[in-house]
């Protein structure tokens, strides 16, 4: 199929829907911005409601006979490498749970990186997925995880030779990659697909700098948020499939089981829009950001009691085997402070906003959408932040495990667990108990505990004392952590 990347179907078809006056009597209620309150429509503008028209039976016909979102697809995956995409407008936390209903159904195995992002787990929990956990290769020193090595999943596979896939996560929140090409190969030996949530990685095809991406390292069906590393709007995401391991027809058949029906032409057309952005001019917007990416990790390096992770911090034997360079990693313990009060305290006294924040670092993610003007703020912004580290509050003590005290034994299917009979106990009379809920330090978003595990003194006096020291914690029950939700069958630490 010879393609155009000059086209963007989804804004062309919206922006003729416009200049025809179509007249809508049908959803979204707000009538192209009429009925929308005054004091929003100040806020949001008239071009946010204007986007918002029915995907079918608006910016198409009810019969889709345009094929505009089809197209839209067409060439988003041949900007990628890939046979098919799909879009969706419920986030990667959507696709990823269509792409493993589409490999592994109830009471199957599934090979999954214990690194995984929480919408993995929840996936597991709608589905009845038995998930067989694959380690994480640990840097103990830093209490940093980075994605799992082929070897391990070829011992996983060995050991479950019944297991219908694999998962992985690269890159991770921190930037670093797994071995793409080698998992993937450890798979195909199988005979099994390899799923790779690449959420973070919406850049990497687009620059011979950057690591090597999902389907180009062979695996077969990937996930990425366009809204994160892309210039997507939030919730835009896409996953691509390529090979004969998983058919097409399937995946969509799951995808439409999870989606809405009523999808944002809004996030469609950030997605269309990206893409014809990135196939026409992404080597170039990388470079400039690779580039920014370099300068600002330089001069954060050179101030006083600040690093930034690199490639050697994060690459080597027994550790990740690729690195993304803009997801500017910073460890704060030269400084005495958490990534908490970091980024608290840039927020309020420099109006600066961190991404990821954990006990020892915070990390800015330079993108294409950056310059040298917001660079320069950031790095200014650090260094106030290094000046007046000294009159902060004493850090307060997160206890953070060893790797060998970080992981609790799966007792329960995440299914059973979540959804069987359970009791609140108080979290100092949890150890040995089966959680029946997940517990997840967000962001990077992945659970310190799932349901189904066994609890252990070390993961809940973790999580305990990194919820006083500044700790997000948005799904317990109890969001003070003062109790955990149990499984109430268990009293005698038995199933």
């Amino acid at each position: 199929m010879t393609v155009d990347h000059t086209e963007a179907p989804v804004l062309e078809a919206l922006d003729d829907y416009h200049r025809q006056g179509r007249l809508s009597f049908t959803p979204p209620g707000h009538k192209q911005a009429r009925g929308a309150d005054p004091a929003v429509r100040e806020v949001l503008g008239d071009a946010v409601f204007l986007g918002d028209v029915l995907a079918s039976g608006g910016l198409d016909d009810r019969l889709t006979r345009g094929r505009v979102l089809e197209r839209a697809e067409e060439l988003m995956a041949d900007a990628v490498h890939a046979e098919h995409t799909f879009f969706s407008t419920c986030g990667s936390s959507l696709s990823v749970k269509a792409a493993m209903l589409a490999v592994a159904g109830p009471h199957e195995k599934l090979l999954i990186g214990r690194d995984a992002h929480k919408s993995v787990v929840s996936g597991l929990i709608l589905s009845g997925i038995e998930p067989v956990w694959v380690e994480p290769r640990w840097d103990a020193g830093r209490h940093l995880a980075h994605p799992p090595s082929a070897a391990e999943f070829d011992k996983a596979f060995a050991d479950h030779p019944d297991a219908k896939g694999a998962l992985v996560t690269s890159p991770t929140p921190y930037g670093s990659c797994a071995d793409l090409g080698a998992v993937a190969e450890v798979c195909h030996r199988y005979g099994r697909p390899l799923i790779v949530d690449e959420a973070w990685g919406a850049h990497l095809p687009f620059h011979p700098d950057l690591p090597s991406w999902a389907m180009d390292a062979g695996a077969d069906i990937c996930v990425t948020s366009i809204h994160k590393m892309g210039s997507g709007l939030e919730q835009g995401s896409v996953f691509h499939l390529r090979g004969d391991l998983v058919p097409p027809e399937l995946l969509r058949l799951r995808a439409d089981l999870l989606g809405t029906t009523s999808p944002s032409v809004l996030i469609y057309a950030g997605l269309d829009g990206w893409r014809r952005q990135m196939a026409l001019r992404g080597k170039e917007l990388m470079g400039a950001a690779l580039e920014l990416a370099a300068d600002v990790r330089a001069a954060v390096e050179e101030i006083e009691g600040l690093h930034v992770e690199d490639r050697d911090d994060f690459c080597g034997r027994g550790l990740a085997d690729g690195f993304d360079p803009l997801p500017v990693v910073i460890d704060l313990d030269g400084l005495g402070i958490t990534g908490f009060q970091a980024a608290d305290w840039l927020r309020t006294h420099r109006k600066i906003d961190a991404h990821l924040t954990d006990h020892r670092r915070i990390g800015m993610q330079i993108t294409h959408g950056d310059d040298e003007g917001t660079a320069g703020q950031l790095l200014d912004a650090l260094r106030d932040l290094a000046r007046s580290a000294p009159g902060l509050p004493a850090a307060p003590r997160v206890e953070v495990p060893p790797p060998s005290e970080l992981r609790m034994a799966q007792a329960v299917l995440p299914r059973d667990a979540f959804f069987g009979p359970t009791e609140e106990v108080p979290v100092r009379e949890a150890a040995g108990r089966v959680a029946a809920e997940m517990v997840t330090p967000y962001p990077p978003g992945i659970p310190a505990v799932l349901p189904g595990e066994r609890l252990t003194e070390p993961v809940l006096r973790y999580l305990t004392t990194g919820r006083a020291a500044g700790m997000n914690l948005p799904d317990p029950s109890d969001l003070g952590l003062e109790t955990i939700r149990v499984l109430a069958a268990d009293r005698a630490g038995t199933e």
